[in-house]
């Protein structure tokens, strides 16, 4: 996998406590988590009409919008990439059929 991912999460990390009048990600962080979570659904749902209309060209540009505001609400969260990349490790090789009925029930 590229690198990209790891820039972007640093660059995520040097915008927290930056002017928000200079920086669109510091401007999302200093609203919470909760505008920083909408406003990663509102992207979702972008790519997810995105991808309902086979505008390929529209998905590709909406899934790095996800991506993008993913990291950012993450970061919000106090939650790390690197947190993220050690729960897809340990369901690697794991059916989903099976890590589904392993979760926590209620």
């Amino acid at each position: 996998m590229s690198e990209v991912l790891t820039r972007l999460e640093a660059t995520i990390a040097a915008r927290v406590g930056a002017d928000p009048a200079s920086s669109h990600t510091a401007k999302l962080l200093a609203k919470g988590v909760g505008k920083c979570a909408e406003k990663f659904g509102e992207e979702a749902v972008e790519a997810i009409v995105a991808a309902a209309s086979g505008n390929r060209a529209n998905l590709v540009y909406e899934a790095g919008d996800v991506v993008y505001h993913l990291m950012v609400m993450l970061r919000a969260g106090g939650v790390g990439w690197s947190e993220v990349l050690a729960e897809l490790e340990r369901r690697e090789g794991v059916s989903g059929v099976a890590e589904k009925a392993a979760r926590p029930k209620g």
